[in-house]
């Protein structure tokens, strides 16, 4: 029962992100704070998303004219909207929530507020830009002391860390002396990484 609940909650959490991610988007109001530098890594799977919006509108639009009878017709409709709405929420997610270089670390988010891991300046010991592919479609994931956070099975750059790192995915934590991301701009992202941990803070300029 215990278990079942969390569920529940859990699905009601998702579904508030989506709305407040779709709102952010539609109002141009992505979550930076302030003092931090965003780090987009919606390029690659930009077309997926808005092409599974756009499917779920022709599907929306089809049913609604090839459905005869009214009840049916009803129901359809009210579910083919929610898609929609959800679709285009998990887009905005990915839009509004990048990852954040701040003066501490990288903010690894996850489409949510709450950064999933945050790699410190002061623990990276190396940038390198590096395209690798994963196996595993999973957000985040743990293997052979290397953390990877993909987006469509793929890590553009790569956190050589001085020390371990102790990162919790999915109730396991692990030690971890390497992090793979994925973003869009990996070489301005390197200069950055390699800018911050050389002088600790965001530079002013």
């Amino acid at each position: 029962m215990r278990r079942a609940w969390r569920f529940f909650v859990f699905l009601l959490v998702t579904e508030w992100r989506m709305y407040v991610g779709l709102v952010r988007l539609l109002a141009r109001r992505p979550d930076v704070p302030t003092g931090a530098e965003p780090v987009p890594y919606v390029g690659g799977v930009a077309l997926l998303l808005w092409g599974f919006t756009f499917v779920s509108v022709v599907e929306l639009v089809a049913l609604h004219l090839v459905l005869p009878w009214e009840g049916v017709r009803l129901a359809a409709d009210v579910l083919g909207i929610w898609g929609v709405v959800w679709c285009l929420g998990l887009t905005g997610c990915h839009y509004v929530y990048p990852h954040l270089a701040t003066a501490d670390g990288l903010e690894l988010r996850l489409q949510r507020h709450r950064p999933a891991v945050t790699a410190p300046w002061d623990a990276v010991d190396d940038v390198r830009v590096r395209e690798r592919s994963v196996e595993s479609g999973r957000a985040l994931q743990v293997d052979d002391g290397v953390l990877a956070v993909p987006v469509d099975k793929r890590t553009t750059i790569e956190l050589v860390l001085a020390r371990p790192l102790a990162v919790t995915v999915r109730g396991v934590t692990t030690e971890v002396r390497e992090v793979r991301v994925y973003v869009d701009e990996p070489r301005e992202v390197a200069r950055l990484a390699r800018r911050l941990t050389a002088s600790g803070a965001l530079d002013p300029g």
